[in-house]
């Protein structure tokens, strides 16, 4: 069904007497569902509903103490409205304005709604994004959808609908946070089941009005949910609460985080060392299997001694779950084994004798939803590293992009393109390669074969850094943090034997210094090595890319997982005995003689017509011609006969396009025309003024043959003539 989703989005000034002109507006007087938003550019505050009953809803907010002060309303009506779309829609509006960093939200929404209904998907979803549109053009609303989904910001915001775990667990908290004799909680999950965000949640609801508390989507769990609460802030009415993180750049992101939440403030995020400063009445701690024991700690030794000298702790026997037990009336631990990846993390046994004590409660988390080839793909990349699969076991998902690269030129240019698609996609490596270039910024760390890598230049928010595209980050970088895609390079430190079938740690190339330091066990710093890697594969959310240096765990990589092809499938056409236009054939044309005749209003005369498969959907926008260059031949070979589309509109990001040139002193082959993938990026001048720039992108085996960059000076001399659609015919 073709709808176009009509949106209309009329401001008033919010007041009591504008509500007689608010009352002019026939979905506001008509008991027609709809969504709103109150708001206030000098307070940087905004509140966000949904109504049936428009003016009585907005008269008994100008009663209210905090939403009085807002300035203006915003009414979002369609006549595709239902009362399910209203509630979808006010909660996606509130986690992606909570996230854009425009306005404060005043919203106490926790647990937002998130259910299907009838065409939410074919309908609902563009009119989301139309009332997106709307409100960046109205100056609501700053930052593009992708942005905000790919920003740690929204990931971590407390606006976020619970799993059925989470939910559980989050009641179990609050039933043993009231329990007089329970010290301590141990959350204990894998990566991407969703500790962190539980752990943010937990922490805003603390700090939330229990009268104005809207829980929508716990049903059942509600009445429950609000009576623990009720109890809790009886108890605590005005809670001393840290979320302790230990590792810095994470720490760094969450803070971001609490800083854009009523209620939350950057402070409240602190280090483990911070802790001697204060006692606090509950304590989380999030990842806290990096909760560090006095042992290969680097510059961190003074600052440990001096914490344990402050709480009166044995620096020789104590660690950092100590210094939570001590500071905290009640702890709460989120806790994952598999990813401690250094000797100085707290031992395994540590959390093993908290959890045994009859002061502690262990809730666990199962449900994964991270990445998108959820449990199977988890449990797959274990067996794969621990060597538990069987002979023809390979992971396969339609959802997820698992594979192994023979070539680590085109893992690295696969992971560029995915990050101009999608963003948010990076390289990452094992620690098998001095940090060279921190000293020597025009040093090289990793060189295999032809390609030359540089690690990170940042170790704080490093993902998020410009620039970060053409780095390599490591474990230390990356943990905690979510990707699009990860490519990963298993450094020349792990490799496999195919005799014994046994994956061989070699210690002398593994470069992180403190993290194998007084290790005299082979099989720890195994764990510790399987642990980083099998953490790092955990981080893709849309794929995973990997290579091996080591041949040989290419090879058994090989046996189980897809294997990366630059080539595209020829798609096969039936013979057919008559070639009739526009029915099943396209007109084929010679690029050297059609030089100029594309125009808006005609095309070239072509030789001949060409069978295009029964699949594609034929019509007169089609052509088809014959490729000659080098300029993409990762993926279209020079003298490929390929099937194009005349300015099939949309966006051209990330597309194959093929571009007339009026200079052909500009190309690359001297040629008229000529193919390239066409990437546009955002810039920012020193004025904060955003421009697009324009780039031409071969993917070409040839590193001589370079981008052409469109500015205002040379953007005339070029014209997208058609996008490429598929490979017709080999050469």
């Amino acid at each position: 069904m073709n709808l176009t989703p009509q949106v209309e989005i009329n401001r008033y000034p919010f007041s009591s007497q504008a509500l007689s002109e608010i009352g002019a507006n026939a979905f506001a007087t008509g008991n027609w569902p709809l969504v709103y938003i109150l708001s206030s550019q000098r307070a940087r505050r905004a509140y966000i509903g949904e109504t049936t009953n428009t003016l009585q809803r907005l008269n008994s907010h100008l009663k209210h103490s905090d939403k009085k002060t807002l300035t203006t309303v915003h009414l979002i009506s369609s006549d595709y409205f239902n009362k399910s779309a209203t509630l979808d829609i006010e909660s996606e509006l509130i986690k992606y304005l909570a996230a854009d960093g425009q306005f404060q939200l005043l919203n106490a929404n926790l647990g937002l709604a998130d259910h299907n209904y009838y065409q939410r998907n074919e309908l609902y979803s563009p009119i989301f994004r139309s009332v997106w549109d709307k409100l960046r053009a109205q100056g609501v609303a700053r930052q593009s959808l992708e942005s905000i989904n790919n920003s740690d910001v929204f990931k971590y915001s407390p606006y976020k609908t619970l799993s059925f775990d989470q939910r559980q667990g989050l009641v179990e908290i609050m039933r043993a946070l009231l329990q007089p004799k329970m010290k301590n909680l141990v959350v204990e999950g894998g990566a991407g089941t969703g500790k962190s965000v539980l752990a943010i949640f937990f922490f805003k609801l603390m700090h939330t009005d229990p009268e104005a508390l809207n829980l929508l989507e716990f049903s059942d769990d509600e009445n429950e949910v609000r009576y623990l609460l009720e109890q809790l802030r009886k108890r605590y009415p005005k809670p001393r609460m840290a979320l302790v993180v230990p590792m810095t750049s994470f720490r760094t992101t969450l803070q971001k985080a609490f800083r854009n939440v009523v209620g939350l403030r950057s402070n409240m995020v602190i280090s483990p060392s911070q802790l001697s400063r204060q006692r606090y009445d509950i304590v989380l701690v999030d990842e806290s299997h990096r909760l560090r024991k006095r042992q290969n700690l680097g510059a961190y030794y003074g600052a440990f001694d001096r914490a344990c000298e402050a709480l009166g702790l044995d620096k020789h026997t104590s660690t950092e779950i100590d210094w939570v037990q001590k500071q905290a009336d009640k702890a709460i631990f989120f806790y994952d084994s598999a990813q401690s990846i250094k000797p100085s993390d707290a031992n395994t046994a540590d959390f093993t004798t908290l959890k045994s004590s009859s002061r502690t409660k262990t809730i666990e988390l199962r449900s994964q939803f991270r990445v998108q080839g959820g449990q199977a793909y988890v449990q797959f990349v274990d067996h794969l590293l621990n060597l538990k699969l069987k002979k023809g076991d390979a992971f396969k998902a339609k959802d997820y992009e698992l594979t192994v690269f023979d070539d680590l030129a085109e893992l690295v240019a696969e992971i560029k393109h995915k990050n101009s698609q999608h963003g948010l996609a990076r390289l990452v490596a094992g620690f098998a390669w001095p940090w060279k270039s921190k000293d020597e910024p025009g040093y090289y760390d990793i060189e295999i074969g032809d390609v030359r890598l540089r690690w990170n230049t940042t170790v704080s928010d490093w993902i998020n850094t410009p620039g970060a595209e053409n780095e390599v980050g490591c474990i230390h970088t990356t943990q905690g943090y979510d990707l699009n895609y990860t490519g990963i390079i298993f450094g020349p430190e792990i490799t496999y034997d195919p005799d014994k079938q046994q994956i061989i740690i070699n210690a002398d190339r593994y470069h992180d210094r403190l993290g194998k330091q007084a290790i005299t066990d082979p099989d720890e710093l195994k764990q510790y090595i399987l642990n980083i890697y099998k953490t790092m594969m955990l981080r893709g959310i849309k794929g995973t890319f990997l290579y091996a240096c080591d041949p040989n765990l290419r090879e058994y990589f090989k046996q189980h997982i897809t294997v990366f092809s630059s080539k595209p499938a020829t798609i096969q056409i039936k013979p057919s005995l008559t070639l009739k236009p526009y029915v099943n054939a396209v007109p084929y044309y010679d690029l050297k003689a059609a030089a100029g005749q594309f125009s808006e209003t005609q095309t070239a005369s072509h030789e001949r017509w060409i069978a295009i498969p029964e699949e594609i959907p034929i019509g007169k926008n089609l052509f088809a011609c014959q490729v000659l260059g080098e300029s993409m031949n990762k993926i279209i070979p020079d003298g490929a006969v390929c099937l194009f589309r005349f300015n099939p509109g949309g966006s051209r990001n990330g597309k194959i396009v093929l571009v007339e040139c009026f200079d052909i002193h500009n190309t690359n082959d001297g040629a008229r025309y000529t193919l390239k993938e066409y990437q546009s990026i955002k810039i920012s001048d020193e004025d904060g003024w955003q421009h697009k720039k324009i780039l031409l992108k071969p993917r070409s085996y040839n590193p001589n043959i370079k981008s052409i960059e469109l500015s205002d000076t040379n953007q005339q001399q070029y014209r997208v003539v058609a996008e490429f659609v598929c490979v017709l015919e080999m050469p």
